[in-house]
């Protein structure tokens, strides 16, 4: 006998909900009293979630303190954990505050606000899109994401929002002056020259959109990441531990669903390559005959093709390149 789940089509689900332009908190604010199956994550992949997070603290770096004692702590970070918070970084909390606040405002806006900004493309360097692997994982994550290109210039203003405007202006500028003194500090910690991963173009291409809830693996458990107020929370993405020979290392992590009745708002910056098809691979400055490269060079755009077509589930694409 047929069954009511025999008959659903997932895939036609998604493709509805896409169509319909609202992304989470337009299902909210319609009324929904059932989350649709396509959001629900199929047990095996939650049975870690009743394991106890680990009781680490993640470094937090003072980048007010001596260069030296700063990048020698940089170095170490990146190599334990693969994430560091930072603070006396140079963005004023009030500059912080008003873009998060810039950005939920966004969010709460009419859901035929929204719908302007959603569409999945960036043909105009900004877009409203509820999860960016909505078509290619196995369960929908619970959140929306607003994009923006910060770099290597910013979209035409009247493309971005109104209601943050102002406040991406003067974020993409700080982000931007942040994002050179961390690539410094990252650089000096390899034993490189200060400039070495700016000459890759690193710093050309920038993206921002939100996340949060962070949770990192570390040793083999789950890691919480605790918010300290007017901190930034950096993480060595799988490019860098690539550049850096594995000296650097790129970590599982996850969001978990927010238990709390006040909404998660988040905001990441990505540095990317602006320089699309060069190669990548191991600094050569890093590799030798007695520690040669673990990583085959790839094209950037090969990579966030493969990006982009699997799940973000928290994995790592350093495998494929793995010599």
């Amino acid at each position: 006998m047929a069954t009511a789940e025999n008959h659903y089509d997932r895939a036609e689900e998604v493709k509805r909900f896409d169509a319909l332009k609202m992304g989470v908190k337009g299902l909210v604010d319609s009324g929904l009293t059932t989350i649709p199956p396509f959001f629900i994550h199929p047990p095996e992949t939650l049975s870690d979630l009743k394991t106890k997070p680990k009781s680490v603290v993640i470094p937090t770096i003072d980048l007010s303190a001596p260069r030296s004692t700063v990048v020698d702590q940089v170095a170490a970070a990146s190599r334990t954990f693969g994430f560091f918070q930072i603070v006396n970084h140079g963005i004023p909390v009030q500059v912080l505050d008003r873009m998060i606040g810039s950005i939920r405002a966004f969010h709460e806006q009419p859901t035929d606000v929204k719908a302007k900004f959603y569409i999945r493309d960036m043909a105009t360097g900004v877009n409203f899109i509820s999860n960016i692997d909505l078509f290619h994982s196995k369960a929908a994550s619970w959140r929306d994401t607003l994009q923006v290109k910060l770099g290597p210039t910013l979209p035409e203003l009247e493309n971005i929002p109104e209601v943050c405007r102002d406040e991406m202006v003067q974020w993409s500028k700080h982000s931007e002056a942040l994002g050179e003194r961390l690539m410094g500090l990252l650089s000096e910690g390899l034993g490189l020259d200060t400039d070495r991963l700016k000459s890759t173009t690193c710093l050309n291409a920038r993206m921002m959109d939100h996340i949060g809830g962070l949770q990192i693996k570390h040793e083999g458990d789950w890691v919480d990441v605790k918010p300290v107020h007017g901190a930034l929370v950096i993480n060595i993405a799988d490019i860098l531990q690539i550049l850096s020979n594995d000296e650097y290392t790129s970590v599982e992590h996850r969001v978990l669903a927010n238990s709390s009745k006040e909404p998660r708002v988040s905001i990441a910056v990505f540095y990317n390559p602006s320089a699309r098809e060069a190669l990548y691979g191991p600094f050569s400055e890093l590799t030798s005959p007695e520690k040669p490269p673990r990583y085959r060079q790839f094209i950037h755009h090969d990579y966030m093709r493969r990006f982009f077509t699997k799940e973000l589930d928290g994995k790592t694409l350093t495998d494929y390149y793995r010599i």
